[in-house]
């Protein structure tokens, strides 16, 4: 019942903690279309994929004490991290290895700005696209961005760089 609860708080904990809410809902949509087993759905919202699902599931360990969701004040915005609790290691012990290559695709996609993620996630949600129909619908939903050619190039060879994660 609880499986793709368990699947969160491990990648929280592989992650050793993820800034932002916005960073946590692209890396694990990327995750999942590089085909890590996340289930969650998600739709083209405003800063690109989002999943209401995720949201609730984030909300519900928080509320069960498996993650612990901190604020701090940004001035102009709230930033939200998330740290996993000794409640939710316990939760995790039984959950058996986490897939091959998930780790290091955790590890580059931390590094990265939630608004190179978002451009990334933005793009694969095109995915079924060619490259030039995936360009142009970036612009059209995420005009105000402003998105250079070669940050949109640095995504594609990201997005490739990570493909060679899940064929260790």
């Amino acid at each position: 019942m609880l499986r793709e609860h368990a699947k969160i708080v491990q990648f929280v904990s592989m992650a050793n903690g993820v800034t932002g809410r916005k960073k946590l809902q692209k890396m694990i949509y990327i995750a999942k279309k590089m085909d890590f087993p996340f289930q969650e759905k998600y739709e083209l919202h405003i800063y690109g994929p989002y999943s209401e699902e995720l949201t609730l599931r984030v909300e519900e360990l928080c509320e069960m004490g498996f993650l612990d969701e901190a604020q701090e004040d940004k001035g102009s915005y709230m930033q939200y991290s998330y740290e996993v609790t000794e409640e939710g290691s316990r939760f995790i012990r039984d959950t058996g290895d986490a897939p091959s290559g998930l780790g290091d695709c955790i590890v580059r996609m931390k590094e990265k700005s939630s608004r190179f993620l978002e451009l990334v996630s933005t793009l694969l949600y095109f995915d079924h696209l060619p490259k030039e129909e995936q360009i142009a619908n970036l612009h059209i939903v995420k005009n105000k961005l402003n998105f250079s050619e070669a940050e949109i190039e640095d995504a594609f060879s990201f997005m490739e760089e990570l493909s060679g994660c899940i064929r260790q």
